[in-house]
Formats: C-alpha cells, structure tokens, sequence
C-alpha cells in the first residue's frame, strides 16, 4: 500500500504542472498556433495563386510540423495534453481563406500570416520573460529565431506583391 501511495504522490508534481502552471497555457496556445499555420499552409499550397505563396505554405507545414512535434514531446512529459486542433479564432481565419481563391486568396492568406506570426512572437517572447518551467522556456527560446525568419520571410513576399503590411 504505501508503495502505491508513493507512485501516486510522484504523479502529483507533473499534475500540479498541468493544472496550475502558466506554462501549460501556453504549451497549448503554442500548439494550437502551430496546428493551424500547418492547416493554412495546406491550404496555401491547394489554392495559392503564386509560386512563392505555395511554396511559403508548404513551408509552413514542414516547419511547424516538425515544431509541433517537438512540443507534443515537451507536453507529453510534463503530462500536459494538447488539442490536436486550432482555435476557434484560428478556425474563423481559415473558413475565410477556404471560400477564397486566385490573388484575393493569395493577399488574405499573407495578411494573415504576418498577423499570426506576429502573434506566435509576442507569445513566444512572454514565455521566454515569464514562464516558469525552464523546458518550456528552451522550446519557445530555440522557436523564436524560425519564426522571426518567417515573419522576414512572408513580410518580403507582401512587399514584393504590393500587399500593405500593417
């Protein structure tokens, strides 16, 4: 009985980190994020219009698939279960961008690249200050320069098509 007791209690601290911990938010928030830069990516390499936005899509899905692989591993180990779905604002971005198509597709899904890249830096900045888990802190430190190269990368493409950045 008490070795039972024992393996019990050396659950509590990885569940204590699950349910109390900001950094399981934004474990989540970060993995909902990356789920759906690889939905939008799919969705730039169907229906892009240009070359480069198709070949910044599959970008996307290679990059993020590989980031989000990484943080399931993370999630998995501090018993932290992540959604294997993007959230509902994520879900609203991309209904736009499905019923979209040629240069209209082409301008709305890099106006929204540069919003939710925007977006994953400042959460992955936040981390990085205050988080408190020191694993979750080196994934959202070893993340950032990828996405700053992204952000770079769609920023360029907007430029080079004449799209408006801010």
């Amino acid at each position: 009985m008490r070795r039972d007791f024992l393996a019990l209690m050396s659950l509590f601290p990885l569940a204590v980190f699950a349910a109390s911990n900001p950094d399981a938010a934004f474990l989540k928030s970060a993995a909902a994020s990356g789920i759906a830069e690889i939905e939008a990516g799919r969705l730039a390499e169907s229906k892009g219009s240009s070359q480069r936005v198709k070949d910044f899509g599959a970008m996307m899905v290679k990059d993020h698939s590989a980031a989000n692989e990484t943080l399931q591993t993370l999630a998995k180990a501090k018993n932290v279960v992540l959604s294997f779905d993007s959230s509902v604002a994520h879900m609203a971005a991309k209904a736009m961008l499905e019923v979209l198509s040629g240069r209209l597709f082409d301008q709305s899904y890099i106006k929204n690249q540069i919003s939710a890249h925007r977006q994953a830096i400042a959460l992955l900045k936040k981390e990085i200050d205050s988080g408190l888990d020191s694993d979750a802190k080196a994934f959202a430190s070893a993340a950032l320069p990828g996405l700053r190269l992204h952000l770079d990368a769609i920023k360029t493409l907007a430029a080079e098509m004449g799209i408006p950045t801010q």
